[in-house]
């Protein structure tokens, strides 16, 4: 793979005001040229540009076989997890999660994301006070998947000061997993309208639903079956959970 490595902000042009479908189809559709490796990441991450007619955007690019190897989620997994994350947080509404897709590239099937610009020296731990709505919804996002690696640099800020969640390889893991930095809400009710908005996704995860077919070809039966009982866990406590005393419940680095 081309090691060579680049800086995102030297790159991105100004992009369109696009809807989220619209978004999708471009990642799915356009042609993607990548433009270099972005530093920093544990995995082969690339920055590319992608067109369809006369759109364009800036994109992230993990590809497959750049995939780290870990000895607790499958092999070649990690992209898949990605995408199966953006089809969770856009069922909910909450767009939280840039939009992603799973296809191929230069390097082979792998996960394409829209570039988010944002300055690399922000992260959860330099914007969380005042706290953010969105960081309650990464919270309880990171519940819901089973997020085994919430950094503080995997929530980004952009231009605009809206709070985005990157970086869902580790996710939907049928065991417990949870580790993020992000205990604020530790033990909290959740608000009446996320409880609202759960309900929802609930009956979009029952067979034949479209998101449950999506999902489908994404994760394995048991981890989709996971997802379920957390979120009706989740229904039935109405509430945050508190850092399980058993076991390592916060990432390294946290940031």
């Amino acid at each position: 793979m081309d090691d060579r490595q680049i800086d995102p902000s030297e790159e991105a042009p100004e992009q369109h005001s696009l809807t989220i479908p619209q978004v999708v189809d471009l990642l799915r559709e356009g042609e993607m040229e990548v433009k270099g490796m972005l530093p920093w990441s544990s995995n082969y991450t690339f920055l590319g540009q992608i067109h369809k007619d006369e759109l364009a955007a800036m994109v992230v690019y993990k590809p497959r076989r750049g995939e780290r190897p870990l000895w607790d989620f499958p092999s070649g997994s990690l992209y898949r997890r990605e995408a199966a994350a953006f089809l969770i947080s856009d069922a909910l509404e909450w767009n939280i999660i840039p939009p992603t897709v799973a296809r191929d590239g230069e390097h082979g099937i792998g996960m394409v994301q829209l570039f988010i610009e944002h300055d690399p020296e922000e992260h959860f731990f330099t914007f969380r006070d005042p706290w953010p709505e969105e960081l309650t919804l990464i919270a309880l996002f990171d519940v819901l998947v089973n997020n085994a690696d919430r950094k503080g640099g995997h929530c980004l800020r952009d231009a605009q000061g809206r709070i985005w969640a990157i970086d869902h390889g580790l996710c939907f893991h049928e065991e417990p997993k949870l580790r993020t930095v992000i205990w604020e809400t530790a033990g909290q009710p959740i608000p009446e309208t996320l409880l609202d908005d759960l309900r929802r996704l609930q009956l979009c995860l029952k067979a034949e639903q479209p998101l449950r077919e999506k999902l489908n070809r994404l994760l394995p039966p048991k981890e989709i079956r996971a997802l379920q009982q957390r979120l009706a866990e989740l229904l039935q406590t109405e509430q945050f959970p508190l850092p399980p005393p058993e076991r390592r419940h916060i990432p390294w680095p946290m940031v």
